[in-house]
């Protein structure tokens, strides 16, 4: 269990992450609720005491998302100078606005950040295209932290990966990230199924629940408030297949069900294993393992995630398919929101991620 100083420290290293990300508004409102903390609020208080590890539960995060949700609804005129950049008396402009807010601001410390960035997938398709080179262009998606599902429309968006092109040409949201070093496999996909879960699944079609998701949006990041905007629109107008439920119950479900001759069933994820539980991962690794023994040329089987390095400030894409004896492989780093990706060349290193906890939460 950390103590205050921990959690204090915790919003210090949000700031370097957050400053690190170019996003310098966003990295002084960290930094100074690192300081501006006190009591004098049930929020500040629940804060300085959390009981958890404040990183891993991205406790800086889910406080800047309510005081963002504060500034969107224009209620704090003081508080919103701070987020247009202006840095006088942030401590205290803070400290007012935590005790003035109190009852609003608390329940966001209730759970995770919902940070459905749709951008994302750019690096999830990075992974889908090293497995459809292997196995083919037919693949079924199942996902896990979905949140909202913008990541679940995988197959709705256009790519442009290195100039690699995937994705209906006409599509309503266009996704194309500086590349970095070596372009991604010119593979086929076609997304044949989609599914995802949360234990907490937002539904964009209540407006609450979306300016909720464009809360946890770093106000420094315009852009990526409106591919969201695009992406709840497209949502909105075709649905997305997305259930609530622990994701180790759905894993099992899912992977016991029949499997489409033809079709690599892949199970996918971004910034979600640092928020389970470890006997969640436990089960999630065991019911791969068990399917992974049962994988057939005719019926294979893929694992892609793109999870937070917080040692290095990036994300890195794993991929591993089977039948194969290849470990999970290392092919792309990839920026926190999707505004880069970088192709690493073979021989990918092959260190599993998922075995650990301890990822730190970018958004």
């Amino acid at each position: 269990m950390a103590g205050e100083a921990e959690n204090r420290a915790a919003f210090g290293i949000q700031a370097e992450y957050c400053a690190a990300m170019a996003a310098p508004v966003t990295a002084r409102l960290c930094a100074g609720l690192a300081t501006a903390l006190d009591r004098d609020s049930a929020t500040g208080r629940r804060a300085l005491d959390w009981p958890g590890e404040p990183v891993a539960d991205a406790l800086a995060l889910r406080l800047v998302g309510g005081l963002h949700a504060l500034h969107r609804a224009g209620v704090d005129p003081a508080l919103s100078r701070l987020f247009a950049g202006d840095d006088a008396d942030i401590d205290a402009v803070l400290r007012v606005a935590l005790v003035r807010h109190d009852a609003t601001l608390l329940p966001w410390l209730d759970g995770p950040p919902q940070t459905n960035e749709a951008a994302r997938s750019a690096g999830l398709m990075t992974g889908l295209l090293h497995l459809a080179r292997r196995y083919g262009p037919r693949i079924e998606v199942l996902e896990i932290g979905s949140s909202a599902g913008l990541n679940l429309m995988i197959g709705r968006y256009r790519f442009d990966l290195g100039g690699v092109g995937v994705g209906p040409p006409d599509a309503a949201v266009r996704i194309a990230p500086a590349w970095r070093g070596v372009a991604p496999p010119a593979a086929k996909v076609a997304i044949v199924g989609a599914r995802g879960v949360d234990i907490a699944p937002v539904d964009v079609a209540d407006p609450a629940q979306a300016a909720r998701l464009a809360a946890y949006v770093w106000v420094d990041a315009q852009d990526r408030l409106a591919r969201l905007a695009a992406a709840i629109g497209e949502a909105r107008a075709q649905g997305v297949d997305l259930a609530q439920g622990d994701a180790a119950d759905w894993v099992e479900a899912r992977l016991a069900e029949p499997q489409a001759a033809g079709v690599t069933r892949v199970l996918m994820h971004s910034v979600v294993w640092q928020y389970l539980t470890d006997d969640a991962r436990m089960r999630i690794v065991a019911a791969m393992a068990a399917a992974a023994a049962s994988a057939s040329t005719d019926r294979p089987l893929g694992w892609v995630m793109m999870e937070p390095n917080r040692d290095l400030h990036r994300h890195e894409v794993r991929v591993r398919g089977w039948p194969a004896e290849t470990p999970m492989e290392l092919v792309a780093l990839t920026h926190a929101h999707g505004a880069w990706v970088e192709g690493l060349a073979p021989p990918y290193a092959t260190r599993d991620y998922v075995m650990r906890r301890g990822a730190y939460e970018a958004d």
